[in-house]
């Protein structure tokens, strides 16, 4: 019985020390969990009037979550919209003012015709035909000198109206920029302001990140650079508080094409490797993954 419990009492410690040296090595790279954050600054200066989002929020891509106050730039739109309006009425109505024009032109042709025919026919004054003809050039001549002013008026009207619309165009892309949306789909991890308060152009308002997939962000050897391509799949594991292991489907999305001293709180299987490389793995989130957490990297070919 003695000689059993000696046996055991020295056989566990080895035991032990075999298991850690296997769990040591049952992982090719290790990193920490990243996700894609977006902070969403302000684009316009004035008060928040609407900020309708908390920590924690689900958002959808361009969903309005807020607006900053627009008041001054609308009341600057009608009065521009009202000027605009002004001008065109006062654009000539070229077909309604050579009205006049082109009736009586009509009626000089047509007694031009009725006098060429008397004159045809021996019974009519050529002198009558030539003060038609002198008339109707006069009133051919006005109606073109009549046209050219308008069509020159309007035109200048035009340019005015264009350098309005400009500042019409800006004006909306400033009205736009007062509309707070999510530039992408995913959860509220940090609320910087409160509605009410001030915001100037380019002051943080709230970072959303896309917690559905993850990037385990992770540091390898030269060595295991040589075998690895961009969408390779790996195995990526995560351990909990009770020691449960959750293994994960992972691909990598991208490798650094620059080595640098390997990270102090990062572990790779060379260690004494003094330069590794980063890579990146896009994890598909069950929602147990965290921005922070550690994972560990196992490749399906094993790299030394």
């Amino acid at each position: 019985m003695n000689w059993i419990k000696k046996c055991v009492l020295i056989f566990l410690p080895l035991s032990v020390t075999a298991s850690c040296i296997n769990s040591d090595d049952s992982f090719d790279a290790s990193g920490n969990f990243e996700a894609i954050e977006v902070i969403v600054s302000s684009e316009a200066t004035g008060r928040i009037q609407e900020f309708n989002i908390d920590e924690g929020s689900q958002v959808l891509t361009g969903q309005k979550v807020g607006c900053v106050d627009s008041v001054q730039l609308c009341l600057q739109k009608e009065r521009l919209l009202a000027s605009i309006a002004a001008i065109n009425n006062r654009k000539s109505d070229i077909p309604t003012q050579l009205a006049a024009f082109d009736q009586q032109i009509d009626y000089l042709e047509k007694e031009r015709l009725r006098a060429e025919r008397l004159v045809a026919a021996g019974v009519g004054n050529t002198k009558t035909l030539d003060d038609i003809n002198s008339q109707l050039r006069t009133l051919q001549k006005q109606r073109e000198a009549q046209l050219s002013s308008m069509k020159n008026g309007n035109i200048s009207l035009e340019n005015e109206i264009s350098g309005l619309m400009a500042q019409l165009k800006q004006l909306n892309d400033q009205i736009g920029r007062c509309r707070i949306a999510s530039p992408i789909t995913g959860t509220v991890i940090g609320k910087y302001i409160e509605k009410g308060e001030i915001t100037v152009t380019g002051k943080p308002l709230f970072k959303v990140a896309n917690l559905d997939t993850m990037i385990l962000k992770a540091y390898i050897t030269q060595n295991q650079l040589t075998k690895l391509k961009l969408n390779d799949s790996v195995r990526v594991f995560t351990d909990y508080d009770d020691g449960a292991r959750k293994e994960y489907g992972g691909k990598i999305i991208w490798i650094s094409d620059e080595a640098e001293f390997t990270p102090k709180t990062i572990q790779t299987k060379e260690e004494r490797k003094n330069f590794v490389y980063a890579i990146k793995v896009l994890v598909k989130n069950d929602g147990y993954l965290k921005i922070g957490m550690y994972g560990e990297l196992e490749f399906f070919d094993k790299v030394d």
